[in-house]
């Protein structure tokens, strides 16, 4: 059985009859991860472990692990800095910054690889233009520069740790003060300062070899009357012809209300794969996902299939978390950003 076009949630630490059935179904391809899915590493691994043995090949496995405000997963992993205090350190000594940004990369693909989690939605690659509330200090600066340099190092760190990166929102959600997860987002800038700006990072990180990008629910009406996420000219004219990417396009949650006004689920899924999404996202909403699971109809090319496939980590991965607690890198990486600012707050995706 291939790997299907929708990434969807599952209830708790274990699977139900519920979630086997919706894993099982050909239009799924992956299972995305929240804290309500989390009581231990242990409970974590095994977890993990029973979602990779469903199917051949496995289901993608991801979270929204990002450090700060955005990590699901607390007791027995590393608390991690949110972004914006590696700016900080940026603004002080850049090498450093640059190193440590590597360093939290490291630790966050490692400790999730160690437990079967094939990729967290990181880096976020959105500028802050002091405006978002929803972005705020999940956003590394507010030099596109910087972002790109740091997101770098953070991809780096995040390849040594076993896992791909995937940088979002493209083509940027830091200009606007909405809450796409809650209302219809407008920036109404040209797409001469978007380019400018905004797109920055994300094209210095596709020349860095980005392996996915997660897109916005954003309407930019001087470019396209669809969010990001459903436009085209934004996933196919522009970030595919024009900045050359290749890899891996996955939606934003397709339940959040700054996609609702499109229409219903299945009408929301089809756009997004027809704008070129290789993946959606549907969480947190169990009927509108039986009615996805039911109604919809689609064929995965070749192409989306060899992306998804790209996206795995090295599962079965060699070194467990006990392990991993025992080796010499990971212990000296843990101590260099333990001093870093973290803030407990949680954030949706």
């Amino acid at each position: 059985m291939t790997l299907g076009p929708i990434m969807l949630d599952v209830e708790g630490t274990t699977l139900n009859a519920d979630d086997k059935r919706r894993l099982l179904h050909p239009l799924t391809g992956g299972v995305i991860l929240f804290t309500r899915n989390f009581s231990s590493y242990r409970q974590l691994t095994e977890l993990a472990a029973e979602i990779h043995a469903l199917r051949s090949p496995s289901l993608l496995i991801a979270i929204d692990h990002e450090g700060g405000r955005v990590q699901r997963f607390k007791e027995d992993f590393t608390r991690l800095p949110a972004m914006r205090e590696l700016g900080k350190i940026w603004d002080a000594s850049p090498s450093r910054a640059q190193h440590l940004a590597q360093q939290t990369g490291y630790v966050l693909a490692a400790e999730l690889n160690a437990c079967g989690i094939d990729l967290s939605f990181t880096p976020v690659l959105d500028i802050d233009h002091g405006q978002s509330f929803v972005i705020g200090d999940r956003a590394f600066h507010s030099d596109p520069q910087v972002i790109a340099k740091l997101a770098h190092h953070l991809m780096l760190g995040l390849k040594s740790g076993g896992l791909m990166a995937v940088g979002k929102h493209f083509p940027g959600h830091g200009h606007i003060q909405a809450d796409s997860h809650l209302e219809k987002s407008v920036d109404e800038r040209p797409y001469v300062d978007i380019e400018m700006d905004d797109m920055v990072p994300f094209q210095q990180m596709i020349g860095f070899g980005l392996a996915g990008i997660m897109s916005a629910h954003v309407i930019y009406p001087k470019v396209d009357q669809n969010p990001a996420s459903f436009s085209s000219v934004w996933l196919k004219d522009i970030l595919r012809k024009e900045l050359k990417f290749d890899g891996c396009i996955f939606s934003d949650d397709l339940s959040m209300l700054g996609a609702a006004h499109l229409g219903n689920i299945v009408v929301r899924t089809k756009a997004a794969l027809n704008a070129g999404c290789d993946m959606v996202l549907v969480c947190n909403n169990p009927q509108s996902l039986d009615q996805l699971l039911a109604e919809l109809e689609w064929d995965m090319s070749a192409v989306s299939l060899a992306r998804l496939a790209h996206m795995h980590g090295k599962w079965p991965h060699p070194i467990t978390m006990i392990n991993l607690r025992e080796n010499a890198d990971y212990i000296k990486a843990v101590k260099e950003i333990s001093g870093i600012g973290i803030c407990n707050r949680e954030l949706p995706l």
